[in-house]
């Protein structure tokens, strides 16, 4: 009778076990649709393990049999894990991979492929004369913001790809290197009615005394607004939209974050330093009673313009669904969207409550690149209208009167497209910019400013109308399209991770709609043959 039989290569010998004696012995198999999924414990027989540091490297070779010799269905894989933390400091993230027989080919970062030769221009250094030990400078990590799992800020890479040349073959092993919190406390910052947060260093938060003229802020042009005579403070009046200032919600607050730093990286090369390193985080935060109490506006005389000429702080974001009660928040970019799926936009001012005043959209515009002036471009909203060549309609939602400064909104929704190349449309990524007015109510100074749809003929660019007081505002993130019939397979991909990751190793080996029938089979064999089999979840 035929049946299926597992064979593990450990270097020295071959394992060769039932189907039952495998998974006795740290092997499970799951069936996913038309994936067969090889779930492997670090303990299992056959697993080979390289150890350097305190690091530890996992791989196994294994071939799942059914079949008798001459017609024999086979299923292969060969698994590499190195799971554990990255090593951060100040500077850099350290993935550290034990010395093993296996040559490094190829570095994936997000899906995308670094040459060898260009590592160094993508921030990492490659170290392989122990094994192999990457240095991936900050720069080139994202990083979340406080939230309940870390209240501070943690360092990540979306995923790392290592392609080795191991045993003849080419082995890939994906990794989620992530820093761990620093659970520093931020310093408490003030953010002004005016878009600034303000905030004070002290030269003797170190030691020796911090050197002042060291100190940079995320965006390394931006330095303090005034240093002491002493030497001994330095005070910033930090832009919200500027200088690297990064922002998210909170129910009804908004907090701002940015990065005060000194440290040696900074330095010119050939440069030396005795001087201390320092990197602190800075917030701010904003709600709603704090700007309707602070802010003032009874004793000033209504502005003789229906756009305002000072500093406009203006947000684009997107939400989940049309509720539009939590956005996305900027750690959750790209949005994947399936084409034809909605995405719902709000143009929002910030700190700002002149219930007099109003913002207005002028137009509403989608790029292939972060550059709002880039090409190919597909208009949303023209003149404050809906694009009149789009066969789907762009949709305005009204903004509730329970919403806090609804005036200050504006609301819409577009069926998510791709751009198309020759005669194909391709997934990717897409990016959304709207330019926006702030009018009066009573003294509407441009025609944008007095609803009316459908537009004259003559729009304003055919007129030669420039927008010149309009604020152009971008997505905070792409958002990417991908036909629906991704959806499938992004699905199984899902599993894997989340099930397994950090205990056990995973290899996903699709096989044939048959292979999966034959499995089912042999399983209820084992059933009927009163087998006792416990499945790991």
């Amino acid at each position: 009778p035929m049946s299926w039989n597992l064979s593990v290569d450990d270097g020295t010998r071959t394992h060769q076990l039932s189907l039952g004696q495998a998974m006795q012995q740290g092997y499970n198999f799951l069936v996913d649709g038309h994936n067969l999924i090889f779930q492997v414990a670090f303990a299992a027989t056959g697993v080979v393990s390289y150890k350097h540091n305190g690091k530890v490297l996992y791989t196994v070779a294994l071939k799942l049999m059914y079949g008798p010799p001459e017609h024999r269905l086979t299923a292969q894989s060969r698994m590499l894990c190195a799971p554990g933390p990255a090593i951060c400091n100040a500077t850099h993230m350290t993935v550290a991979i034990p010395d093993f027989p296996g040559i490094l080919m190829d570095v994936d970062v997000e899906n995308k492929t670094i040459p060898m030769d260009q590592l160094q221009e993508n921030g990492i250094t490659l170290d392989t004369q122990r094994g192999v030990r990457l240095y991936i400078s900050r720069g080139a990590l994202k990083s979340r913001l406080p939230g309940q799992s870390c209240s501070g800020l943690q360092h990540y890479m979306s995923s790392l790809k290592l392609a080795f040349h191991f045993h003849g073959e080419t082995v890939a092993m994906v990794m989620y290197p992530e820093c761990p919190c620093e659970q520093h406390t931020p310093i408490a910052a003030v953010c002004t009615q005016d878009g600034y947060m303000d905030f004070e260093v002290l030269a003797e938060s170190t030691t020796p005394v911090l050197d002042l003229d060291t100190l940079r802020l995320r965006d390394p042009v931006c330095r303090p607004a005034y240093k002491s005579p002493l030497k001994d403070k330095a005070r910033f009046h930090v832009p919200l939209n500027g200088c690297g200032t990064r922002h998210w919600f909170d129910g009804e607050q908004i907090h701002y974050e940015n990065e005060v730093r000194a440290l040696w990286t900074d330095l010119p090369l050939g440069r030396i330093s005795r001087d201390s390193e320092l990197r602190l985080t800075v917030m701010c935060s904003f709600s709603n009673g704090d700007a309707s109490l602070t802010i003032k506006v009874d004793n000033l005389s209504p502005p003789p313009s229906s756009v305002n000429q000072g500093s406009l702080s203006v947000v684009l974001l997107s939400y989940p669904e049309d509720s539009f009660r939590h956005p996305y928040r900027q750690d959750q970019f790209p949005i994947v969207r399936f084409l034809r799926q909605p995405i719902f936009l709000e143009a929002q001012v910030l700190n700002r409550n002149d219930p007099s005043l109003h913002l207005v959209l002028d137009d509403c515009w989608a790029t292939a690149s972060g550059e709002p002036t880039s090409l190919p471009q597909w208009n949303i909203v023209v003149d404050g209208c809906e694009y009149a060549l789009d066969s789907y309609r762009t949709v305005f939602h009204p903004v509730g009167r329970g919403v806090s400064y609804a005036n200050y909104r504006q609301r819409l929704e577009v069926k998510t497209f791709a751009f198309v190349s020759g005669d194909k449309a391709h997934p990717g990524l897409v990016y959304f910019h709207c330019s926006v007015l702030l009018c009066h109510r009573f003294h509407p100074d441009s025609p944008l400013c007095i609803p009316r749809c459908p537009r004259p003929s003559r729009s304003k660019r055919e007129s030669g109308m420039a927008a010149v007081n309009s604020t152009v505002v971008s997505l905070g993130g792409p958002v990417l399209f991908v036909p629906e019939e991704w959806s499938a397979a992004q699905g199984n991909a899902l599993l894997g991770k989340e099930a397994w990751a950090g205990i056990a190793m995973t290899a996903v080996g699709v096989v044939s709609l048959a292979t999966v029938l034959l499995f089912l089979a042999f399983l209820k064999c084992l059933k009927r043959r009163a087998y006792v089999v416990n499945v790991v979840h």
